[in-house]
């Protein structure tokens, strides 16, 4: 095979029914008995829908921080969890289904069975105050990760849980120092990692990400001209949310700072939650010489959203790669 053929294999998976990762542990409609039980503070938030089933309101930001610290609890073991005021509170059955799509990743190169443990490191680059990827990962597969952030405060608030629940051996925090940089002045010469994941910023500036929360009220027919709602029911600050040029000047470099990085990371991987933005992404990772793509596909109910994975190994060295998962201690 020539081999800017096989620099461009692209594999993509066909989008799934609107249905989570089989291993995603939120299948079905939320047990607010159960989830009350691990968090009894949840019962007050609790609202019968206009279906006439429990949930809670999706517009009333303190609903949604404590729905979070219920599932946490209840599914995760996470005993303490809580983020500043207006700091990004994201959908935890979403996050859960990233990373059980790129522990599938990892499972082809060992025998279909998702390697487990201290010798799988993931990158969460971008990792906020909820500190939400290295929590469920950790949770479900025992990785260790290590989660970068430009903003002081956000690693204050992830810190501080990560140490109340006593998972400082598993989750180390590293502050980005550049604004401007991804992996530049970050990773350490010789550090590697199986994975690199990331929740880029979608927005090109806080008007657009205050009008696509406005749009989702109105979907929603929650839009009330009575109400003061919040501008953004998940919270969220500027570099959670918006940065120059959006989601897609973003993406593009995340890609081109990667190829710096080739040989420390065996697969990158972001959201990409606009389906509009992968024809860039395309572009950008032909042009960085990636060797693998993956565009995996992924639904929540109505919502659709996708992750995008690549490497600049081939199989062969990826295969090299994991022999080391089959290592003695």
């Amino acid at each position: 095979m020539p081999a800017r053929s096989q620099r461009r294999i692209a594999m993509k998976q066909p989008r799934p029914p609107a249905a989570l990762h089989p291993r995603n542990r939120h299948q079905g409609r939320y047990d607010f008995p159960q989830l009350i039980k691990a968090s009894p503070e949840l019962a007050r938030f609790v609202v019968v829908n206009p279906y006439g089933k429990e949930s809670i309101d999706f517009a009333d930001p303190a609903a949604v921080k404590v729905f979070n610290r219920a599932l946490l609890k209840r599914f995760y073991g996470i005993a303490h969890w809580d983020i500043p005021p207006g700091y990004l509170c994201p959908p935890i059955p979403g996050r859960a289904d990233y990373l059980h799509g790129l522990a599938d990743l990892l499972a082809e190169l060992n025998d279909g069975q998702v390697p487990h443990g201290a010798r799988i490191r993931a990158l969460d680059v971008g990792t906020g105050a909820n500190c939400i990827y290295p929590l469920i990962g950790h949770s479900e597969y025992a990785w260790q990760f290590l989660g970068s952030d430009i903003d002081a405060t956000a690693l204050a608030s992830a810190q501080a849980i990560v140490q109340a629940n006593r998972l400082d051996k598993a989750i180390a925090l590293r502050r980005q120092a550049q604004p401007n940089q991804v992996f530049q002045g970050l990773l350490q010469p010789g550090e590697t990692f199986e994975l690199s994941l990331c929740n880029p910023p979608f927005h090109a500036s806080a008007a657009e990400a205050h009008s696509g929360s406005q749009r989702k009220w109105r979907n929603l027919g929650k839009l009330d001209p009575k109400r003061k709602l919040p501008v953004l029911n998940f919270g969220g600050q500027s570099n959670e949310l918006w940065c120059a040029g959006g989601e897609a000047a973003f993406l593009q470099r995340l890609i081109a700072e990667s190829a710096g990085f080739a040989s420390q990371v065996l697969w990158f991987s972001t959201l990409v939650s606009k389906a509009g933005n992968l024809p860039i992404v395309e572009t950008a990772l032909r042009k960085a010489g990636a060797r693998q793509v993956r565009t995996v596909a992924m639904a929540q109910g109505q919502k659709q959203s996708r992750f995008v994975a690549w490497s600049f190994l081939d199989v062969a060295a990826q295969r090299q790669w994991a022999q080391r998962w089959r290592q003695p201690a």
